[in-house]
């Protein structure tokens, strides 16, 4: 059985708080939707500002090769003709093949905030929906607060999604705008509307702020909804829509319903990384399918596990959806862990005692305060300086670090620090706007002259957390430091009660790494 999947990202997503796209953001969004294989996108509203008015100039001449671009607005006014509504000029006007019109289904809406009379609400959908078909666009009707108008008025809800569908609606959706439903609520109101339009193809438009909106968008399709409605990553007003990354897969995985193309769900993860990317939002780890942690592996158990049988500890293959699976190392690890990332890394320590030394060594400093999950880099050079005749590239004998604020310079970092590099011992001073940045240019200015790869190597991000606030100042501290050389990006961590020798721990790390792994080629 076929669904249609219609994508609002570019329309209700942009209302999620901290997300804002440009014409050329929405543009390109577009292309990758059409690429995915959604049949709708709905662009925008015509009538509420320049950008979505300008997107609709555009869009006419992007080819596409599947999707169907679709405008979005409201019934005519109250009291108006609808051909002298600007707002549905404005719909016709962006040569859409498809315009989807949201109307009001809930008595408190018409009479409150619309404030007309339930009469007039009907002929405003009627006469709506007539116009734009007799304009020869395909017309999807929102009802929008169906499920709650419904519980309200049930009759008067009835109506008007019947005045809709007898004015040649293609499909008309249920909405449960304020996201309150239940999914029971969904199946049972679904059930009263199939038999009241027996003939009329019946879609589901959810949002999340009882957490239930992809459960709600699956509860519908059961009850006969042919027509699902979402966003990437659950982008949306409030709480957000329901997630289009989830509900997809669940139909096309778990139900074998016709969605997507063969083959077209590999992209689904890489949509919505690059989504959130154009949108300037972190990605979620924590989505199911496309989260970087959806198939993630922490606990031995597990681990050993998924070594042997990897649907073990995993409800699909990760790479139907384009994702996979990764192992992290902590506290919970056992030597599956460790012998699992050796492997990543492209070393061969089973059977080797490095595997035992590094577990245990891993479970005692993050006793200590420090926490691997995310600083992969110090945990394969752990692994590598259990292999036979590993001699690390330098060696701290001692470093100071002064930071004094002087009237004529204000703040300002020096460091010193002495090193061996081989039988040569080296001590070198430099300044910096603040006690991690000298001693970076202490120790770079030391190593410079041996190590001249060095000088492609740069500190990309430093992050600090404090791990027991009731110590007040005293407390342990962890230093996470990301690095680049330009082709690869690597975490180090170091924790201390002194946030300069954390630092410090998690800085020598990165640089010892810059030289013994990172140039190691990238595995496949």
């Amino acid at each position: 059985m076929r669904i249609l999947v219609y994508d609002t990202t570019l329309r209700d997503g942009t209302q999620h708080e901290g997300v804002s796209l440009s014409v050329e953001d929405k543009l390109k969004i577009t292309q990758r939707l059409d690429e995915l294989g959604v049949d709708y996108i709905e662009g925008g509203w015509p009538g509420s500002n320049p950008k979505d008015m300008d997107y609709f100039d555009r869009v006419r001449y992007v080819t596409l090769k599947h999707a169907r671009v679709t405008a979005f607005g409201s019934t005519r006014r109250a009291h108006t003709p609808v051909e002298e509504d600007p707002q549905i000029q404005l719909l016709v006007d962006a040569e859409t093949p498809a315009i989807a019109i949201f109307g009001k289904s809930s008595d408190l809406h018409v009479e409150h905030v619309l404030r007309t009379t339930l009469d007039e609400n009907l002929h405003m959908i009627a006469d709506t929906v007539r116009y734009l078909k007799g304009r020869g666009r395909e017309v999807v009707y929102d009802a929008e607060h169906f499920f709650d108008g419904y519980k309200r008025n049930p009759n008067y809800a009835l109506a008007t999604i019947q005045a809709a569908a007898d004015a040649g609606a293609d499909v008309v959706v249920l909405c449960d705008t304020n996201g309150g439903c239940l999914p029971w609520e969904i199946e049972t109101i679904f059930d009263v509307v199939k038999e009241r339009l027996p003939g009329t193809p019946l879609g589901i438009h959810t949002h999340d702020d009882a957490g239930c909106g992809v459960a709600n968008t699956l509860a519908a399709v059961r009850r006969g909804a042919v027509h699902v409605q979402g966003t990437v990553n659950g982008y949306g007003e409030r709480v957000g829509n329901a997630n289009l990354c989830t509900v997809l897969p669940n139909l096309q995985l778990k139900w074998g319903y016709e969605v997507l193309a063969p083959g077209a769900l590999a992209r689904l993860t890489e949509l919505s990384r690059y989504v959130a990317e154009t949108a300037n939002m972190a990605h979620d780890p924590r989505l199911p399918y496309v989260g970087s942690a959806a198939f993630t592996h922490k606990g031995g158990t597990h681990v050993t596990a998924i070594m042997r049988v990897e649907e073990s500890y995993q409800h699909i293959d990760p790479g139907l959806v384009g994702n996979q699976k990764r192992v992290v190392v902590s506290e919970l690890s056992g030597q599956g862990n460790i012998r699992y990332k050796a492997e990543e890394f492209g070393l061969n320590v089973n059977g080797h005692p490095g595997v035992k030394q590094v577990l245990q060594r891993v479970k005692e400093l993050e006793n200590q305060g420090f926490s691997f999950e995310g600083a992969e880099a110090s945990v394969e050079l752990m692994l590598r300086r259990t292999e036979p005749g590993y001699s690390r590239p330098f060696e701290l004998v001692d470093f100071t670090v002064v930071v004094e604020h002087r009237e004529s310079r204000g703040i300002q970092a020096q460091a010193l620090v002495k090193v061996k590099v081989g039988g040569e011992t080296m001590l070198t001073a430099a300044e910096g706007n603040g006690p991690v940045n000298a001693l970076d240019a202490a120790l770079r200015k030391a190593l410079l002259p041996h190590f001249p790869s060095l000088d492609d190597m740069r500190l990309t991000d430093y992050k600090v957390r404090i791990l027991d606030s009731h110590a007040a100042t005293g407390a342990t501290t962890r230093v996470l430091l990301d690095s680049t050389n330009g082709e690869r990006v690597w975490t180090t961590v170091g924790a201390s009660t002194n946030i300069i020798d954390a630092s410090w721990q998690a800085l020598a790390d990165s640089f010892e790494y810059a030289l013994v792994c990172a140039q190691q080629p990238v595995l496949a």
